[in-house]
């Protein structure tokens, strides 16, 4: 089984914001709980679709492109900021009408969705934070290097090959190449050096206090974004806090252990992600 998908554009926070829905028609009165998944610094929409296609059959589930990236507006003069990034999830909840809806950030995903729901929108119901990067001022520094993303970013905007692909990602399968390939080019290049720039100048952390929405935590097992200290103190910024630590995995978890990605949320969306073959 797999669930209705379609791409479209909403004039949200000023700019145009492109977004791919699962799990629900076109047009449709939203009936179920809403989902917004928030992708990292380089992974347009597209790239999450398949995790969409799991979420899409038990959630009304849209990902977005951040500005920047995808098919989302970008522009030499655009503000790249985790402010404005964090207000065009908040508007865009409100132009589509989310009335109950749940954050599930990824990476730099993570951050904006604290950074919104530190502002204490209407309608957000719970946060989702997965590997967020807890660097910034005093602190020490995002494992990935900066050249690592322009190099394949200039890469890709000549045209490369899922083979090219690989040496900046050796542990990805054939088709997580192609799909990055093809994607890559559309991230804005100023959008994703201000996002990096902004992983040691932004201090997320001190917006953790002002999140009053239950959160879960998931960090990767073999990654190095999130450390066990790390989860600590996040533990005492945040009143109503999960962890979950999934085995066998990066910091691109559902890439590297797509099962214990899943498993993780167990249900503090209000229900279990089953498999498809579950679902039917």
């Amino acid at each position: 089984m797999s669930t209705f998908m379609y791409g479209a554009n909403v004039h949200a926070n000023g700019i145009r914001q492109h977004y791919l829905r699962f799990g629900g028609q076109q047009g449709e009165r939203k009936t179920r709980a809403s989902i917004v998944i928030i992708p990292g610094i380089t992974s347009p929409a597209v790239t999450w679709a398949f995790v969409g296609e799991r979420f899409g059959l038990h959630y009304d589930t849209y990902i977005l492109d951040v500005r920047g990236r995808g098919l989302s507006e970008a522009g030499a003069t655009l503000d790249y900021s985790l402010d404005a990034q964090s207000s065009d999830v908040i508007e865009f909840a409100r132009a589509l009408e989310l009335k109950d809806y749940i954050i599930v950030g990824h990476s730099m995903g993570s951050r904006i969705g604290a950074r919104a729901a530190a502002a204490q929108p209407a309608g957000l119901s719970r946060l989702v934070m997965v590997d967020p990067p807890v660097s910034g001022p005093g602190r020490r520094a995002y494992p990935s290097k900066l050249p690592w993303y322009v190099d394949s970013m200039a890469l890709a905007r000549k045209g490369c090959s899922a083979q090219d692909m690989k040496a900046f990602c050796p542990t990805w399968t054939e088709e997580q190449l192609r799909l990055r390939a093809q994607w890559l080019h559309t991230c804005d290049e100023r959008a994703v050096v201000e996002s990096f720039e902004g992983f040691h100048t932004d201090d997320v952390l001190a917006d953790f206090p002002k999140i009053r929405v239950p959160v879960l935590l998931v960090t990767a097992a073999r990654g190095d974004v999130v450390l066990p200290e790390d989860v600590k103190e996040i533990e005492g910024l945040i009143g109503e806090l999960a962890h979950v630590r999934v085995d066998n995995a990066g910091h691109m978890i559902p890439w590297d252990n797509e099962e214990g990605f899943y498993k993780a949320f167990g249900q503090f969306l209000g229900q279990h992600l089953t498999r498809v073959s579950q679902a039917c």
